[in-house]
């Protein structure tokens, strides 16, 4: 018959297997047949090359006990529960992109497939074509995505964290934006902070509330080689004892009642960095086993993980407390201690360095001028004089309020310290260290004693080029106000 156009589209038999045959031997994807009884009828030149099988060791063979046995969990894969079996029992076909083929050496690989149900030409199931393609390729890729975005939520979650961290520490108002005074005390705590800035090593920043300890911390921080990483603080008396161990090393979701995410823990955000471990002595004993790890090792473990994350960190850590007392008393770990206290620096309290005090008010009163929007162009000589003589228990702390006040309660461009002044009370004589100087008076008192000291010297003379009021620097009228005010008069002595 001649395989012309006028006699037919239809293609001879022999033509036709041919042309099948072909197709089979060019296909990149792997194909191959299988009976009802799940034994290996074709195996196309890719399938074989694929899987490193031959076509006559798999012809015959049941093809699901040699390459088709195990789930990609490694747990066994019964035949009954196979899809490509599932074909010629439901004659649905089949879609999977998720299992492995079992190769000859005894690798496995990655594949999808699709197995096509075939039926003879009465309709009955006489088998499956499988038609599959190696996807190891795709899924290390896929799974080098994951593991990539993985890690990019994970630096999205921690510079969250840093951000939500900075712009909590730029809203905290310091003490004092630079270092102020020339005072000995002062210059020689400068000296140490230059040493010991270019070590890595562990400081203890030693020194009574309101001296300004973080000041001395940033400075620390800012001159070593750390300087363009985070310096993260941690007050440890601000936290409650169920959520500093959280805070330090976060938690994992789920970790405990109310852990709905991931949390970055301090230490971790301050990798490469400083962390600032403020009121160390507050601390609770059973963390502090903890926070010895990570200054020993280096490393710790996220609240709900097992796994040991490494950190390369800079510890400073600072406190108004006696930890070498708090040690004898079982209060504080002795190791502990002896690690924290390699380089203590000693934070002078400000009845050390009086001589500071004027250039301080005077960076206070512009700091609050221009906050506040007033305008103070005179500091009087008695002011500086009482601000000098008062001891400060507050330090300058106590120092920074009573000038704040003292610039809201200004009615004109004098400073006063009358109305700012806060009474403390007295501390009963006999709970007084003997070696103590601290100056029990009150503000006010200290400026009484100045103003009558003046007074006695002039001979009560208050105005004249000679009197109190010049003196004082003070107008002769605001003199008698204040005299009246601190129920001064000439009759009254030091008795």
């Amino acid at each position: 018959m001649s395989d012309s156009p006028e006699s037919g589209s239809e293609h001879p038999p022999g033509v036709l297997a041919h042309q099948n045959k072909l197709i089979l031997e060019c296909a990149g994807e792997g194909i191959y047949g299988l009976d009802t009884n799940g034994l290996t009828t074709f195996v196309n030149p890719a399938a074989a090359a694929i899987l490193g099988w031959s076509a006559d060791e798999l012809l015959g063979k049941p093809q699901h006990d040699i390459i088709h046995h195990t789930k990609p969990d490694g747990s066994p894969y019964p035949k009954h529960a196979c899809p490509i079996y599932a074909a010629f029992t439901d004659g649905a076909v089949h879609r999977v992109d998720n299992e492995l083929f079992w190769r000859k050496d005894g690798t496995s690989i990655a594949v999808e497939y699709v197995s096509t149900p075939v039926r003879d030409d009465t309709g009955e199931l006489v088998g499956a074509v499988v038609t599959f393609n190696d996807i190891t390729e795709r899924k290390r890729q896929e799974h080098a995505l994951q593991s990539a975005l993985a890690e990019v939520e994970q630096l999205k979650e921690r510079l969250h964290q840093e951000n939500l961290y900075l712009r909590q520490e730029i809203k905290v108002s310091h003490n004092f934006e630079e270092m102020i005074g020339q005072s000995d005390s002062l210059a020689r705590a400068e000296r140490q902070i230059e040493q010991v800035a270019a070590t890595d090593a562990t400081v203890l920043v030693l020194g009574e509330t309101g001296v300004g300890k973080e000041l001395f911390v940033r400075a620390i921080h800012n001159l070593s080689s750390r300087k363009d990483r985070p310096l993260v603080k941690v007050n440890c008396a601000a936290l409650p004892s169920t959520l500093i161990e959280s805070e330090l090393f976060g938690h994992e979701k789920g970790a405990f009642t109310g852990a709905t995410t991931r949390r970055t823990g301090r230490f971790e955000l301050a990798d490469h960095g400083t962390i600032f471990l403020d009121e160390i002595g507050e601390l609770p004993l059973e963390l502090q086993a903890k926070l010895l790890r990570v200054i020993q090792e280096g490393e710790f473990e996220r609240l709900g993980s097992s796994r040991t994350i490494k950190v390369d960190i800079r510890i400073v850590a600072a406190t108004n407390r006696d930890l070498s007392k708090m040690v004898l008393t079982g209060e504080f770990r002795d190791d502990l201690y002896y690690r924290l206290n390699v380089f203590p620096l000693k934070v002078p309290p400000l009845r050390e360095r009086r001589e500071d005090i004027p250039q301080l008010v005077t960076h206070f009163v512009a700091k609050f001028s221009k906050k506040l929007g007033r305008r103070i162009d005179s500091i009087p000589e008695h002011v500086q004089v009482a601000l000098r003589a008062y001891d400060w228990p507050g330090n300058i702390r106590e120092l920074e309020n009573v000038i704040e006040r003292a610039v809201i309660l200004a009615n004109d461009s004098t400073l006063r310290i009358d109305e700012a002044l806060e009474t403390r009370p007295t501390v009963p004589r006999e709970t007084i260290d003997t070696d103590s100087r601290v100056d029990q008076r009150s503000l006010e008192q200290v400026e009484r004693d100045h103003i009558l000291d003046v007074l006695e010297q002039t001979g009560w003379r208050i105005g004249g080029d000679h009197g109190a009021a010049v003196i004082l620097d003070l107008h002769p009228n605001t003199l008698r106000s204040r005299m009246k005010k601190l129920g001064l008069s000439k009759r009254i002595d030091r008795a």
